[in-house]
């Protein structure tokens, strides 16, 4: 297994498209190996593929004990609304308020190209359309006001400059 670089805002593959998983092979396992201990080694709690360089359509996500992989997941209904604080492992050190749904449905496969449709609330349900929308090019700063977002931008545009 490895560590691999999780891209920070603004990097451009952030917001390419994904490509849905059509080979449940070991080639996918690897990377999914890869993506749990660079989550891990980040301290989140989800990472897409995206985030690090991979233009496809997966997750991992743990809560409570509970470990998910998630291959070309999709939302099929959500309910209610709660605005919440959120964090991003593409947005180091960054946290904003969010308004997600508090229940969705949700379908995907796993990582042996099983299908699950399940329903999950709370703050699972939250984290789960957090990363969906990572595969969506879809980011935190997209839900921020104008203003707020302009603020971002220049942050991770200083903090950028500051590590090269």
């Amino acid at each position: 297994m490895a560590i691999l670089d999780i891209l920070n805002y603004p990097d451009p593959v952030l917001r390419a498209k994904t490509e849905p998983v059509t080979e449940f092979d070991a080639k996918l396992k690897r990377l999914i190996a890869d993506m749990w201990e660079t989550m891990y080694f980040a301290n989140g709690v989800g990472l897409a593929a995206p985030q690090v360089g991979v233009p496809a359509r997966i997750i991992v996500l743990e809560w409570e004990e509970h470990k998910y992989v998630l291959i070309n997941p999709e939302i099929l209904e959500e309910e209610g609304c709660e605005r919440c604080e959120e964090g991003c492992l593409s947005f180091p050190g960054i946290f904003e308020e969010v308004d997600r749904p508090t229940k969705i449905r949700v379908r995907y496969r796993d990582e042996d190209g099983a299908e699950h449709d399940e329903v999950k609330e709370g703050f699972l349900a939250r984290v789960f359309a957090h990363e969906i929308d990572h595969l969506r090019g879809k980011l935190l700063i997209d839900y921020l006001s104008p203003l707020k977002r302009a603020f971002l931008k220049k942050k991770m545009a200083r903090k950028a400059k500051a590590e090269v």
